[in-house]
């Protein structure tokens, strides 16, 4: 049976990392000996690692249920990238496409499998079983339950899996879930005496606002003042409603921001390509209702702005979230009212289940009320999913007595000036770039770096942030690496990876 140590060498041989970070090494540990685990990870915490580590490891494939086909793509292409055999197996493919996959899959042929939910509704749950298996992993297990913040009735479908797969150990991965969605998910996936970990929901490298409407400010300018603080780094908008998603993009494409938008309205192959042109950093922003999430695996997003509140604290937890998660410094900010409580509860209507309204709409007066205390922003949300903090002392506007009309004033300022608002990590970067990195000479080859990412990106035609993620190169960009030897040190940097990309990064180094 393989060993944490041999964990620990596929870690560092293949990914480049010299160790895991807190819970990783407890989850494999349950994987490597066939046991049922269930782990609550924040985004960031290298929820993936769990089972790719593994897969290199156990005999037979790792199947990995995942919600959304583009997520998929983005951790395929990922793992090819590092020399693993993977590969997805969804509705968007050719029929001959299809059925060549799936008869490699049946002959053990790769090492990881990602499939949607609603493939195991059907023929192919029996073939499923007739398929070595060494693990099945359930991403995003959070939507299994009705009672979590994103209910998907496909996930259903995973119900049973255990009595028809007695034998494979199943891994639930979720970064938002309360202690009962939690119990739920034990349920509803059959695990028995599962072991399992809870790491801490603080991500310190997040600065958290809020601001309440319709309190003298100008919200639409707000948000054009704090794109602007961080200009040319990738931001979310996330609207409530499709009218203001159109209304969104339309004002701040008119002031000159690379913005397009995103919602369950447009035709499926235009919102396809502005998903693709903004994992690939072709524009800026993305304006979009909360149909566009989940499938993004874009590791430099730099800020996320809710121009509407969310509709309980695990939405806003998980929605911005998406900022910063690769560890750098990164700005969640929440514009909020009564109206938008009001607003949620349209969308209530269609719930027949008194409880479960009540728990629904529950959830959203909770949101508006802590967002009303003038406590720790981080502490607050902390206290939902039952962790203790003191506070954040720098990560949140309460804390570091700084306001939304302030950082957005700064943006209108700086009118695009790059680099200004790049305020470093209090405490939250990791490594060499922790240590007064942030000088001109090191951001002026950290953006040189970022433009030979895009264009080996684009030569393969991948996102920018599966070449290497923005906390590797300024790691690269502070250390200047010499040679491939000295490559290897940064962390991020693998022998794949090394040979793939180690001469042109070092040319670029070089050169300056």
């Amino acid at each position: 049976m393989p060993t944490i140590e041999d964990a620990r060498i596929v870690l560092k041989q293949v990914f480049g990392y010299d160790g895991f970070r807190p819970g990783q090494e407890k989850v494999i540990e349950a994987v490597l000996e066939g046991r049922d685990c269930i782990a609550l990870m924040p985004t960031g915490a290298g929820k993936s690692l769990t089972f790719q580590v593994p897969a290199r490891l156990l005999p037979g494939t790792v199947l990995v249920i995942s919600p959304l086909i583009s997520l998929m793509k983005d951790q395929v292409d990922a793992l090819t990238q590092v020399g693993f055999r993977a590969v997805s197996i969804n509705s968007s493919l050719e029929f001959d496409e299809r059925r060549a996959r799936l008869a490699a899959f049946r002959q053990g042929e790769y090492e990881l499998v990602y499939m949607a939910p609603e493939a195991l509704d059907g023929p192919l749950r029996e073939m499923v079983r007739g398929c070595r298996l060494s693990l099945i992993v359930v991403d995003e297990a959070h939507c299994i339950s009705q009672w979590g913040h994103d209910f998907r009735p496909a996930y259903r479908n995973l119900r049973g899996l255990k009595e028809s797969l007695p034998d494979v150990p199943v891994l639930a991965l979720t970064a938002t879930a309360t202690r009962p969605v939690a119990r739920d998910i034990l349920r509803q996936l059959g695990m028995r005496k599962p072991a399992g970990w809870k790491g801490s929901f603080f991500r310190p490298n997040l600065r958290i606002l809020a601001r309440k409407k319709g309190q003298g400010g100008n919200t639409r300018e707000e948000i054009l003042g704090l794109i602007r603080a961080r200009s040319g780094e990738s931001g979310i908008v996330y609207c409530l409603s499709r009218k203001g998603v159109e209304q969104t993009t339309e004002f701040l494409c008119e002031q000159g921001i690379r913005a397009l938008p995103y919602h369950a309205g447009l035709p499926d192959a235009e919102r396809a390509a502005n998903q693709e042109a903004f994992a690939r950093d072709e524009v800026d922003v993305i304006v979009a209702t909360v149909a566009f999430g989940m499938g993004i695996d874009k590791s430099n997003v730099r800020f996320v702005i809710h121009r509407d509140m969310p509709k309980d604290i695990e939405s806003w937890y998980q929605e911005m979230g998406r900022a910063g998660r690769d560890g750098e410094p990164s700005d969640c900010v929440l514009f909020y009212s009564w109206a938008d409580v009001r607003m949620h509860e349209r969308f209530l209507e269609e719930i027949d289940d008194p409880e479960l309204w009540h728990a629904k709409r529950q959830g959203t007066v909770d949101l508006f009320e802590l967002l009303e205390r003038p406590i720790c922003r981080h502490q607050g949300i902390l206290g939902h999913f039952d962790e203790v903090l003191a506070g954040c002392a720098t990560s949140c506007d309460v804390c570091a007595l700084l306001s939304v009309e302030e950082l957005a004033a700064e943006g209108m300022v700086a009118r695009g000036e790059r680099g200004r608002n790049r305020r470093r990590a209090r405490g939250a970067a990791t490594g060499a770039a922790a240590e007064g990195g942030d000088t001109p000479e090191v951001e002026e080859l950290f953006q040189r770096l970022r433009s030979l990412r895009k264009e080996l990106a684009d030569r393969q035609n991948v996102p920018a942030y599966i070449v290497f993620s923005d906390q590797v190169l300024r790691e690269m960009a502070v250390r200047k690496p010499g040679s491939p030897l000295e490559m290897l040190a940064v962390p991020g940097v693998g022998p794949a990876k090394l040979e793939r990309y180690g001469d042109a990064f070092l040319e670029e180094i070089g050169g300056g």
